[in-house]
């Protein structure tokens, strides 16, 4: 399939969507972060999450998630997956949309490393030295030359990680439902948020803003998810970058915030080792074929 045929098109149009529509939720979660503490705006985005996949899910599905072999797996995906979205949230209250986004961008740089280090998938030395450049522009946005790294900038990595485990995780479960997977990560984050630990009661239109971060949220998870069903993940994964764009224009015109020098360099160096990283799985993917 080529850029530019119809499908591949639409594909790349629904993850720019999903991307900016991401960025939306965490705008407005932000936005709720100074009234309300992070559990209660999870427990909401959570509780709607459900509501609106409960009609996708059957029993039968449901079972699939304690298949013996399985059970392990899927505790493993939905508790980093569960943590990972409290840290990113938590972190949020502290930290600019674009420097989250740029932390959290070096994802896939993680996935590539784990996929060879505990998957036995194998990776050669230019996505090795492509690795290495995407933990640098990690550690260039995290700014370490100018004093102490904030706590919510690490908490911000060790979020990134355990959301790179859960995606490694999710690639052994190819065979699940996607609305079980997504429901199966929602439930595991409603259950801890549930804690009314500070909680307070929303004011005026918070209520909106607080449905609206759930009913954002799952219309990106059907963005992307779209995107990947027209088009092959090697062609809209490079697309997904774009979500620090949206998170940086979101971020100035909505908070004021100006991206740093030092996150657009760091976003900068992820970016491209991201991209190289994927046109060389393509590479290698279509060189694997043409031997067959």
């Amino acid at each position: 399939m080529t850029h530019d045929s119809p499908r591949a098109l639409a594909g790349i149009g629904f993850t720019l969507l999903g991307g900016l529509v991401f960025s939306a939720s965490n705008a407005t979660a932000k936005y709720l972060s100074a009234g309300y503490p992070p559990g209660q705006t999870l427990f909401v985005r959570s509780v709607i999450a459900l509501l609106i996949l409960s009609p996708l899910l059957r029993w039968a599905d449901i079972r699939a998630l304690f298949a013996p072999g399985q059970r392990g797996l899927q505790a493993l995906r939905c508790g980093c997956s569960a943590i990972e979205v409290g840290m990113y949230y938590w972190a949020l209250t502290w930290l600019g949309l674009a420097e989250i986004s740029a932390i959290y961008l070096a994802g896939p740089i993680y996935v590539t490393a784990m996929s060879a280090l505990f998957l036995g998938e194998r990776v050669g030395w230019r996505r090795w030295a492509a690795v290495a450049v995407g933990f640098t522009g990690v550690l260039v946005a995290l700014q370490p030359g100018s004093g102490a790294v904030s706590v919510p900038a690490l908490i911000a990595v060790a979020g990134s990680v355990l959301y790179s485990i859960s995606l490694v995780a999710t690639r052994r479960l190819r065979g699940t439902p996607n609305a079980l997977l997504v429901a199966s990560q929602v439930a595991a984050l409603a259950v801890p948020s549930a804690i009314p630990l500070g909680w307070a009661m929303p004011l005026g239109w918070d209520w909106l803003a607080l449905a609206a971060v759930g009913v954002i949220a799952m219309c990106g998870y059907v963005c992307v998810n779209r995107g990947l069903q027209l088009a092959p993940a090697s062609v809209v994964a490079p697309f997904s970058y774009a979500s620090i764009v949206w998170a940086s224009l979101l971020g100035y015109f909505v908070f004021g915030d100006v991206p740093s020098v030092h996150t657009l360099l760091g976003a900068a160096l992820i970016v491209g080792a991201g991209l190289f990283i994927v046109q060389r799985q393509r590479r290698v993917a279509a060189s694997s074929e043409g031997s067959t």
